[in-house]
């Protein structure tokens, strides 16, 4: 019944950047989540609540006063989603591991769905004057790859293209070693099909029942490499931002030689990549 009536309604986002903008939406949000999905009593359970690096202190404010004031939540911890990740790593780690030993120690990345963070960690403490923030994630693939069916006249029905798209990023997406070679290999195998080469694999073939409930499919072409690899030459989708993500990596980490921690080495040893 959803899929057939969500044509009728336009979609918001009550976040930009990882950071809460429309709050009476995102009450309504969570009013949805505490009493349809987790069917459970807030007054009578602790909350754990993550927050983006950065995040401004009026919205810790907002959020603590909607959560104990409308909800009336028995308790509330407000975490940064980088030390949670942190941990989360660390707590299911065996024990003679060198992850168990540095303890909440490292540099998380945490890519979502609007944006992406380098977030250097000590001692389950935020370093944030090391922190570095990427306008790139997600969403940014998404539109990328969209771009790529649109302009090929694809026949995927208007209503059913953005969850189309995320299927095939989610489903056929990779990081390339080498674009160059991905790039000719492609340009190569579009050559033999055009001149009639059964061999050539140029397009891999998404299948698909639309919203109306009829059967469609559509190509799937370099698109699959192109989009993830804006992370590492963001000028395919970003004009404004020329940093690769390798290289912000390292600068976040190289800074940390310019504060005094404690054992400043810990630090440098070990990543944690994590991707929401």
């Amino acid at each position: 019944r959803q899929m057939c009536i969500r044509d009728r309604y336009m979609g918001v986002y009550p976040m930009s950047s990882g950071i809460i903008t429309d709050w009476e939406l995102m009450e309504k949000f969570w009013h949805r989540c505490i009493f349809s999905y987790l069917k459970c009593e807030p007054e009578e359970h602790v909350f754990v609540m993550t927050e983006p690096p950065m995040n401004p202190p009026e919205n810790r404010e907002n959020l603590a006063e909607i959560m104990f004031e409308t909800f009336n939540v028995k308790g509330l911890y407000i975490g940064v989603q980088a030390v949670l990740a942190l941990y989360s790593n660390w707590s299911v780690a065996p024990n003679d591991s060198e992850q168990k030993r540095i303890g909440l120690t490292g540099t998380v990345v945490d890519s979502g769905d609007g944006v992406t963070h380098i977030i250097p960690v000590s001692d389950g403490y935020i370093i944030g004057s090391c922190i570095k923030h990427i306008p790139l994630a997600g969403r940014d693939i998404t539109k990328f790859i969209m771009s790529f069916l649109q302009s090929r006249g694809e026949s995927i029905p208007p209503e059913d293209l953005v969850q189309t798209t995320k299927e095939i990023k989610e489903k056929y997406t990779y990081c390339s070693k080498n674009i160059l070679e991905e790039m000719t290999e492609f340009d190569e195998n579009v050559v033999k099909f055009h001149n009639g080469d059964p061999k050539a694999k140029v397009f891999k073939k998404y299948k698909g029942v639309s919203s109306k409930g009829k059967e469609f499919q559509c190509d799937v072409g370099p698109e699959v490499f192109l989009g993830p690899e804006m992370f590492f030459r963001p000028e395919f989708v970003n004009a404004n931002w020329k940093t690769p993500l390798p290289h912000a990596i390292d600068s976040s980490i190289q800074n940390l030689s310019l504060i005094h921690i404690s054992e400043p080495t810990r630090l440098l040893s070990i990543s944690y990549a994590v991707f929401c």
